[in-house]
């Protein structure tokens, strides 16, 4: 099992990363650090654990090539049965990984996809939270060898991790380079080429939304980041679409029109930029366009977002 752990100007967070690896329950792992050209001690950091410890090894960017070249880069060198991502500053449960490969050798699926949590400075620290709706919907109850035809929800647990892969399951995969939120569109493609997939309840990953709002999910006021996640967005919906999941489309689409487009609504209220709101706007007019749209569960108040 090999574990892909890219990261840039996260020297305050990689140790928990690399601790919440050294503590997994699963001991038959190997990590591939990427240090994306990092301006601070993540790279002395990530030099460190492979001194400390032979399952770590580490690839350098001296420019940072971003998080979807990153991962790539170092999915060419994986040469283990199964595959997982963690982002630098992220942490694992500790039983993620031998719940997750043992799954997946007892089902023989492409790929299983676990729960995780939203980890928030409190003040003191970081504390985790509960699970969130979307993400039970999409792993809980527990179903082993499923599609996204029979469990269209499960497309609404869109990032790269918080799911371990068959490795040849990647043979043709890779992340888009050069984009925020490149992991969306990877899953969609993941959910709706795989022959099977398994969904477990268990929380694998335990999310962190930085104090200092630095993360790039915490970007989303700006144009260049608004746009390139409308684009993932389209993106991902475009995936199902193709593929004729109907029902998974319509899901994505209550799941956005409740959870994405309200907080972009807010900024683009008041932000400075026209282009902002104009993003917006052009964006929920394509939403309503869908085929699908008709059978989104939408109610009377999302629907008035749409002429917002």
């Amino acid at each position: 099992m090999t574990v892909i752990v890219p990261g840039r100007d996260i020297a305050d967070f990689a140790p928990a990363a690399l601790a919440s690896l050294r503590a997994q329950t699963e001991s038959s792992w190997q990590a591939i650090l990427v240090d994306d050209g990092s301006r601070d001690d993540t790279g002395r950091i990530f030099e460190a654990a492979t001194r400390e410890d032979p399952r770590f090894t580490l690839l350098r960017h001296e420019r940072s090539r971003g998080l979807g070249a990153a991962r790539n880069a170092a999915l060419d060198l994986v040469d283990t049965e199964y595959l997982g991502f963690l982002d630098g500053d992220d942490e694992l449960t500790p039983t993620a990984l031998e719940r997750m490969t043992g799954t997946l050798a007892a089902t023989g699926s492409d790929f299983v996809t676990g729960a995780y949590v939203r980890s928030r400075w409190d003040g003191r620290g970081y504390a985790a939270g509960r699970v969130q709706p979307w993400v039970a919907a999409a792993t809980d109850p527990e179903r082993l060898g499923t599609t996204v035809f029979a469990h269209p929800a499960a497309s609404a647990n869109i990032v790269a991790w918080s799911k371990v892969s068959r490795t040849a399951f990647w043979h043709d995969l890779r992340f888009p380079e050069g984009v925020a939120y490149e992991d969306q569109i990877v899953a969609q493609r993941m959910y709706t080429t795989a022959r099977a997939f398994d969904v477990i309840p268990d929380v694998v990953v335990k999310w962190r939304l930085r104090e200092n709002g630095t993360s790039i999910t915490q970007g989303k006021h700006r144009v260049r980041v608004l746009r390139d996640y409308l684009t993932a967005l389209r993106g991902g919906i475009e995936v199902l679409h193709q593929a004729g999941a109907r029902a998974a489309v319509a899901a994505r689409l209550d799941l956005i029109l409740a959870m994405d487009v309200p907080p972009l609504q807010e900024i683009a209220g008041t932000h400075p930029d026209p282009a902002y709101p104009a993003a917006v706007r052009a964006f929920l007019e394509e939403l309503e366009a869908l085929p699908e749209f008709a059978d989104a569960r939408v109610d009377h108040t999302l629907a008035a977002a749409l002429h917002w």
